[in-house]
């Protein structure tokens, strides 16, 4: 981290911020190709995104929540399941290399954005 100064890790901040308000909970796709930027270790971007998501997805879904847009009964039936996925992912995570790791999450982005663009 200390390749990369204070501007880049506060304009990190408000770019993942802004995605995960945006797209609800996207910013790890900003976060991630920028903490690998900034020569954190592959595992440890992804491990960091998600510390750093975790409080922006909070505040985005009190601001989603004031304005009506969310409902805490719709995403309760999912908590559970989200929470086992989330486990087996770090598993995972501790046990694929950094290259591997590097071309999964590309695939999936390039995958996800194509739905997007196609539907």
């Amino acid at each position: 981290m200390k390749k990369k100064g204070k501007l880049f890790f506060s304009i990190l901040g408000i770019l993942t911020g802004f995605a995960n308000g945006l797209f609800g909970s996207g910013g790890g796709i900003i976060a991630v190709p920028m903490l690998s930027s900034a020569d954190i270790e592959q595992k440890k971007a992804h491990a960091t995104s998600l510390a750093l998501t975790l409080p922006l997805s909070v505040v985005s879904m009190i601001f989603y929540a004031l304005k009506g847009s969310f409902e805490l009964s719709e995403a309760l039936p999912l908590i559970p399941f989200g929470l086992i996925g989330a486990a087996i992912g770090s598993i995972f995570l501790k046990k694929i290399p950094a290259k591997p790791l590097k071309i999964i999450f590309g695939v999936f982005l390039i995958i996800a954005g194509g739905r997007m663009i196609l539907k």
